[in-house]
C-alpha cells in the first residue's frame, strides 16, 4: 500500500515537530536580534563571534553529522525488530558515537588557535579575540553529536517531538545570557565595541551562556530516551550486532560530509575578506556599512526557517516511512512519499520564499542592531538567498530517499559535483570588491540549491524510475503563479507604506517595520490562498491537516 503523509500518525507528529520547531525559531530569530543589538550585525567584534560561534557546528558536520542524521535511523529501525528491541545495537552505537565525540571535543579545543586560523583569514587581535571565543565554544561539538545520536534514536522508536522541541531550551538559555550582557556589559550603539577593548568578563557572558544551551538541548533528551525503556548501558563491544552495515553506509556518508563542509569552510574563509576589510569602510566618510560572515550566517538562518517548520518537521516522519518502505521493498510506497511530500512542502515554502524577497527591508530592521544601514545590508543579502528557499528542502526531501534504502555512495556523487560548483562560485565571489564579496556568496548559495535539484532529480529517477516529477512541476508552477501574484501586492502595499524610501515609514523604527510586515504579510497571505483556490491546488489542504485536525480535537 503506498505510503499516504496524510495518516493521523504522520500528521500528528509532523504538527508535534513542526510546532516545536516554530517555536524554537521564532526564539531564535529573538536570539539573533538581541545579539545584533548586543554586539551589532556589522560591527568590530561581530563577525568574531560569529565566526567561532559556527565552528562546533561545522567540525561536527564535518566529522559525524551525516552519519548520525541520515544513517542511523534505518538501521536503528532494523535492529529494532530484533527480539532485545535493539538495545544492544543502539547501546554500543551509542557508546561508541559518544567517545568518539569526547575525543574531538576534546582535540579541537585544544587546537584551537590551529583550527581558527585555518578557518579564516584573520590576524592580529581579532585572530587573538576569536581564538578566545573558540576556546569557549568548541567544546559544543560533544553536545551538538550527543544530541543529534539521541535524537535518531528517539525519532527511530516514533518519539519525534522531543528532538524538535530541545533547542527551545538552548534558545531560551541564550536570550537570557545576551540580556544579561546588554544589562551588564552594554550594546554596540553605546560602547563601540572593538576586540582591544573587548573584556574577559563579555567572553565568559556572551560565550559561556552560548555554549550553556548547547549542553542542556542534549541533556533535556535524557528524560524521554529513558522513557523508552530499552535498557540501554555503556558498551564497547563492535562486534555480533550489525555494526559492519552501519560502517558500510557511513563511509560513504563521512566522505560526502568533509565536501560539502570542506566547501563551506572555503565560503567562510572567503567571507572573512570583507571582514577584514570593514574596518577600512568604517573609517570612511561617511561610514560604509558592508556585510560579512554574520550577514551570510543570519540571512541563512531566516530563509531556512521554512525548511525547518515545515519541510524539515514532515520529511524526517517521511523519511521513517520510506525506510519502512524499503525494508518492506515496497518501492511504490516511497515513490508515492516522494512525490506528495515535494508537492506539499512546496506550498509552504514557494510561498514564504516571495515574503522574504518582498519584505526583506523590513524582516533585516529586526536584525540591523538599531541600524537602518546594518537592515539595509541585511536585507540585501537575505533576498539573495530566498529566491532558492524551495529547492533547498525539494534536495533535502528527494536525498532522503537514498538514505532511507541504506545508499549513502549516490548522495556522496552528487556532494562532489555541487562542491566543485559551489567552490568555484565561491573563488568567483573572492575576487569581487569587498563590499560585493558577501552578495556574491549568497548568489552561489542559490546556484548551488537550484542546481542541486536537477541533479537529485536525475540520479532519483535512476534509482526509482516515475516518482512524479511531472506532477510535481505541474503544482509547483501553479505554486509560483500564486506566489508572484501575492508578491506584486505584498511589494505595492510596501511601497504604500514607504518601504522603497530612506525615510519611510517603514524605516522609522522596529514597531514601524513590524506594522509593516503585519500588513503585508496578512495581504500576500490572503492572495496567495485565493489564488491556491482558483488555481486548485488540493495540496493546500494537506499540509493543513495537521493543524486542522489538532485544532478541530481541542474544539
Amino acid at each position: 500500500m503506498a505510503a499516504q503523509i496524510t495518516a493521523p500518525s504522520t500528521a500528528r507528529s509532523s504538527a508535534v515537530m513542526a510546532a516545536g520547531t516554530m517555536v524554537s525559531r521564532v526564539l531564535g530569530l529573538v536570539r539573533t536580534s538581541l545579539l545584533a543589538v548586543a554586539i551589532g550585525s556589522t560591527a568590530g567584534v561581530t563577525d568574531l563571534f560569529g565566526v567561532a560561534n559556527v565552528l562546533p557546528n561545522f567540525i561536527y558536520l564535518l566529522v559525524a553529522g551525516g552519519v548520525f542524521n541520515a544513517v542511523l535511523v534505518p538501521q536503528i529501525i532494523k535492529a529494532s525488530k530484533r527480539e532485545d528491541r535493539g538495545t544492544e545495537y543502539v547501546s554500543r552505537i551509542m557508546t561508541l558515537s559518544l567517545t568518539f565525540l569526547a575525543g574531538i571535543a576534546l582535540v579541537a579545543t585544544l587546537a584551537a588557535p590551529l583550527v581558527v586560523s585555518l578557518g579564516t583569514r584573520l590576524s592580529g587581535d581579532e585572530l587573538a579575540l576569536a581564538t578566545t571565543f573558540a576556546y569557549w565554544l568548541l567544546p559544543q561539538i560533544f553536545f551538538y553529536g550527543a544530541y543529534a545520536v539521541i535524537g535518531q534514536i528517539l525519532n527511530a522508536n516514533g518519539r519525534f517531538g522531543a528532538y524538535m522541541w530541545a533547542p527551545v531550551v538552548n534558545n531560551l538559555v541564550a536570550i537570557g545570557g545576551l540580556v544579561l550582557f546588554i544589562s551588564l556589559i552594554g550594546r554596540e550603539t553605546t560602547e563601540q565595541f572593538a576586540p582591544d577593548t573587548w573584556t574577559p568578563t563579555a567572553t565568559l557572558i556572551l560565550a559561556g551562556s552560548t555554549t550553556l544551551g548547547v549542553v542542556l538541548q542534549a541533556l533535556v533528551l535524557l528524560f524521554p530516551l529513558k522513557k523508552l525503556g530499552l535498557g540501554l548501558r555503556p558498551s564497547f563491544g563492535l562486534r555480533g550486532v550489525g555494526l559492519g552495515d552501519t560502517a558500510r553506509v557511513a563511509k560513504w556518508t563521512i566522505i560526502t560530509m568533509l565536501v560539502g563542509n570542506g566547501a563551506y569552510l572555503v565560503y567562510t574563509n572567503v567571507a572573512t575578506i570583507a571582514t577584514e576589510a570593514r574596518p577600512a569602510f568604517l573609517a570612511m566618510n561617511p561610514p560604509q556599512q558592508i556585510a560579512g560572515q554574520v550577514n551570510l550566517e543570519t540571512a541563512a538562518m531566516l530563509y531556512i526557517i521554512p525548511h525547518s517548520v515545515i519541510a524539515l518537521s514532515l520529511a524526517t516522519v517521511l523519511f521513517n516511512r520510506m525506510s519502512h518502505s524499503f525494508v518492506e521493498k515496497n518501492l511504490d510506497g516511497v515513490r508515492e512519499t516522494i512525490s506528495r511530500g515535494l508537492r506539499v512542502i512546496g506550498v509552504a515554502t514557494v510561498f514564504c520564499a516571495a515574503v522574504m524577497v518582498v519584505l526583506a527591508g523590513p524582516i533585516g530592521m529586526w536584525f540591523g542592531g538599531g541600524s537602518n544601514a546594518s537592515a539595509a545590508v541585511q536585507g540585501q543579502v537575505l533576498v539573495l538567498l530566498a529566491v532558492s528557499a524551495p529547492f533547498l528542502s525539494a534536495t533535502f526531501l528527494m536525498n532522503r530517499a537514498f538514505y532511507a534504502s541504506e545508499d549513502a555512495k549516490t548522495p556522496m556523487i552528487m556532494q562532489i559535483i555541487l562542491a566543485v560548483l559551489g567552490i568555484s562560485l565561491a573563488l568567483v565571489a573572492a575576487a569581487l570588491p569587498a563590499d560585493r564579496i558577501v552578495f556574491g556568496l549568497a548568489v552561489a548559495y542559490s546556484i548551488g540549491n537550484i542546481c542541486a535539484v536537477v541533479l537529485s532529480h536525475i540520479f532519483l529517477k535512476r534509482k526509482l524510475g516515475y516518482y512524479g516529477a511531472d506532477r510535481v512541476f505541474d503544482v509547483h508552477v501553479r505554486l509560483t503563479v500564486a506566489a508572484l501574484a501575492a508578491a506584486a501586492v505584498g511589494a505595492a502595499a510596501l511601497a504604500a507604506l514607504g518601504g522603497y524610501s530612506a525615510d519611510g515609514f517603514a524605516w522609522q523604527s522596529l514597531i514601524s517595520a513590524t506594522v509593516v510586515l503585519a500588513v503585508c504579510g496578512v495581504l500576500m497571505t490572503a492572495v496567495y490562498l485565493g489564488m491556491l483556490r482558483v488555481l486548485k491546488v488540493r495540496e493546500l489542504e494537506e499540509l493543513l491537516k495537521p493543524v486542522l485536525a489538532k485544532f478541530l480535537r481541542r474544539a
